[in-house]
């Protein structure tokens, strides 16, 4: 039972405006933050930082959607959306990013699939 709502999306984590968190957090369901973390985040569903919401460090998820601030990096296997009032500092990994009007995005951003690392070329004889 409790498998199936949080397929359905009906159960979430959240940080509310003025709690901070100061260190790794690992989540089984989307997690919304309106608060402060400073540390890691893996999360297996969706990853909302709210407008009040900041985290410093890596987020590692299927989906994000930023209003908030992320100093750091994300690695979103899924969607990336940075709405307007989102400020991303750092670097993107995604396979899909929509960036609205008046976003703030400086980092570096790969987007696709991962490839594995080319073999390394014989010298020549």
């Amino acid at each position: 039972m409790a498998n199936e709502k949080q397929q359905s999306g009906l159960m979430f984590n959240a940080l509310t405006a003025g709690s901070k968190i100061v260190g790794n957090i690992a989540a089984d369901s989307d997690f919304r933050i309106d608060g402060l973390i400073e540390g890691d985040l893996q999360c297996t569903g969706k990853v909302v930082i709210g407008e009040a919401g900041r985290v410093k460090g890596t987020i590692v998820c299927q989906h994000a959607e930023i209003m908030g601030l992320l100093e750091g990096k994300i690695k979103c296997h899924q969607q990336l959306s940075l709405r307007s009032s989102g400020k991303i500092q750092g670097d993107v990994h995604t396979k899909t990013l929509i960036v609205e009007p008046g976003a703030i995005f400086n980092g570096t951003c790969s987007m696709g699939a991962e490839k594995a690392a080319a073999p390394a070329a014989e010298p020549a004889k």
